[in-house]
């Protein structure tokens, strides 16, 4: 059970408690995969998910873990007098199982975008009082993935509307992970771990480095509540997309790794750079995000002066190890020091200390180290148990 669930029980939610939890086994790890709205917002249709399918195999990234392919808003088209929802005819002429099929043929999962109010957020029809309906059909197409937003929602208590779909999923019997995207405007982390697989602590994210860290800071506050099972979730990666230096979509991908967060890609896989794609398939960096024991890695040390800010975030590992960011929010070089007591590590012990982006030990530390770090950049370090 997930850290800070019994706490919820007992104090906060007896509406959420007395009901069924989620059940569906997944989310172990954090969902590694892609979605089409920070790239292509509206302007999806099925000849772009048939050709990112493709492209997710032929380029790698599945291989490297990313195996849902999530079509976001804008794929739905009408609701028929039964209540049952359609695809929108124009974009998506075939459908949506084809979609479901074809990823499945090629061993990756399949996910789509709701939303718990009467439309969802660009107007299309919403699931608000069609929980039912809309749970089956989508079991019936073959998803694998429900990304659940906000928008109209009829001022009705996210509490009493995200458990609602929780159950008519549960009512399927078809595995299908709930990840639930309500803003963090009502806590979610407080109540979202007996509901969904990852809940959302934010708002949007935009391609600009100041919302890359009001992100992850937003999403810091409640690192004690994310675990296998459920995970906080600080929006989609922007990596790929125009807007970020090389440095700071490294800074982005390293600090999504290191608090747990799932691993969207956000880009048009379909024209990749090669400085993209290796970062978003770092091996070492993706392992730290996919650690078995997943407890989030937060910020345990920071220091403000006139040109920004420097910090240090860590957490543990699976094997006793600890995965150690040193962030330099500033525009100008800092020297960044990491002490042992600060990272949870025994004061005076000598640790073998490893970089994951250059995949190389770097050395034995007695008590700790010092990084150099560029602007708006990061020093990736595990250091050995």
């Amino acid at each position: 059970m997930k850290v800070g669930v019994a706490a919820v029980c007992v104090a906060l939610l007896v509406a959420v408690c007395s009901v069924e939890a989620l059940n569906n086994g997944l989310g172990k790890t954090p969902q590694m995969g892609w979605n089409s709205w920070n790239y292509f917002a509206c302007n999806l249709n099925e000849q772009i998910v048939n050709e990112t399918i493709d492209n997710l195999i032929s380029s790698g990234l599945a291989a490297a873990g990313y195996r849902y392919v999530n079509m976001d808003d804008c794929w739905a088209g009408w609701r028929d007098d039964a209540g049952f929802i359609h695809p929108d005819n124009k974009t998506f002429p075939n459908g949506v199982r084809p979609l479901a099929d074809k990823a499945h043929s090629k061993g990756l999962l399949f996910g789509l975008y709701s939303d718990a109010g009467e439309k969802t957020c660009a107007g299309r029809p919403g699931s608000l009082n069609y929980e039912k309906n809309d749970a089956y059909t989508y079991a019936s197409w073959g998803v694998d993935y429900l990304k659940y937003d906000n928008c109209y929602n009829d001022n009705i208590s996210p509490l009493t509307r995200y458990p609602i779909m929780r159950d008519a999923l549960n009512a399927t019997n078809r595995k299908i992970f709930y990840s639930m995207c309500e803003w963090g405007v009502d806590n979610p982390a407080t109540w979202a771990p007996l509901v969904g697989n990852s809940w959302r602590t934010t708002g949007d994210i935009s391609a600009h480095w100041a919302s890359v860290m009001s992100r992850i800071d937003l999403n810091d506050e409640w690192w004690k509540y994310a675990g296998p099972g459920g995970f906080n979730d600080p929006d989609m990666l922007e990596v790929g997309n125009k807007g970020l230096t090389h440095t700071e979509q490294k800074s982005h991908f390293s600090l999504w790794a290191l608090a747990k967060a799932p691993l969207l890609i956000g880009c048009d896989i379909r024209n990749l750079s090669r400085e993209v794609f290796e970062i978003l398939t770092a091996p070492e960096v993706i392992a730290i995000n996919q650690d078995p024991l997943g407890v989030q890695g937060h910020k345990v040390w920071n220091k403000t002066f006139a040109d920004g800010a420097i910090d240090v975030w860590a957490g543990p590992l699976a094997n006793g190890d600890v995965a150690v960011i040193t962030l330099n929010r500033a525009s100008v070089q800092a020297v960044i020091p990491v002490t042992w007591s600060v990272v949870g590590l025994k004061p005076g012990s000598w640790h073998a200390v490893r970089d994951v982006w250059a995949r190389k030990d770097i050395g034995h530390y007695n008590n700790g180290f010092t990084t150099t770090v560029e602007p708006h950049g990061v020093f990736f370090a595990r250091i050995r148990a």
